[in-house]
C-alpha cells in the first residue's frame, strides 16, 4: 500500500521533503521511523492525516503521516 511521508526541519537533511513510500499492510508509525532511521526519542510530533498519532498506529493505504523534530530552545 502507497502512504506520503513528509519530514520537517532537520529530518530532511540527507532525506526528503515529501516521499510517496509503498508499506506493507500493518506497517506502524514506528515501523516507517525505524525505517528512515530517526531515533524514536528524536520525534517531536507525530501527525497521521493532520491529527496527533502515536507510533504504534497502523498504517492505511493512503495516509498522510508528517514527522516533526524535538524543538529547541531556551
Amino acid at each position: 500500500m502507497q502512504i506520503t511521508v513528509k519530514l520537517f526541519a532537520s529530518f530532511r537533511a540527507g532525506r526528503f521533503i515529501t516521499a510517496i513510500r509503498e508499506v506493507e499492510a500493518g506497517t506502524t508509525i514506528a515501523d516507517v521511523i525505524g525505517q528512515l532511521r530517526i531515533p524514536l526519542q528524536e520525534i517531536g510530533t507525530i501527525m497521521l492525516n493532520n491529527r496527533h498519532a502515536d507510533p504504534e498506529r497502523p498504517l492505511q493505504e493512503g495516509d498522510r503521516l508528517a514527522l516533526f523534530p524535538l524543538v529547541g530552545g531556551g
